[in-house]
């Protein structure tokens, strides 16, 4: 069965730093985007990254740019998201998210749907 099981979460003061980690299973990992998408408490979803089925492209909310680095190994499946000077608005869950690529001869182009996701992990930044 697909699984995508985060962990890493958990309280930190404003200014620390966190590392998440999404390990994925069940699905061919390296034919999908992954994303971090969080939602805070009585908001909407936000993807604060994204990398491309083979690490070679990224994308940052300009509210995490600077401050967060996602990268991925095809070899363990896995997608991690280091948080630095962390900030009380980046308290959230943080869901990873799987996205399928299609393929055009040789090509791929990317999806704007979340075909996976995680249950999530807890990000408190708090004094």
């Amino acid at each position: 069965e697909v699984q995508l099981v985060e962990s890493g979460g958990g309280l930190v003061q404003p200014g620390g730093s966190l590392r998440l980690s999404c390990a994925a299973s069940g699905f061919t990992f390296d034919t999908y985007d992954m994303s971090w998408v969080r939602q805070a408490p009585g908001k909407g979803l936000e993807c604060v990254s994204r990398i491309n089925s083979i690490g070679a492209g990224t994308y940052y909310a300009d509210s995490v740019k600077g401050r967060f680095t996602i990268s991925r190994d095809g070899a363990k499946n896995t997608v991690d998201l280091e948080m630095i000077s962390l900030k009380p608005e980046d308290t959230a869950l943080y869901y990873c998210a799987a996205s399928k690529r299609i393929r055009s001869g040789i090509y791929t182009y990317p999806t704007w749907e979340y075909n996976y996701w995680g249950q999530g992990t807890q990000v408190t930044v708090s004094s």
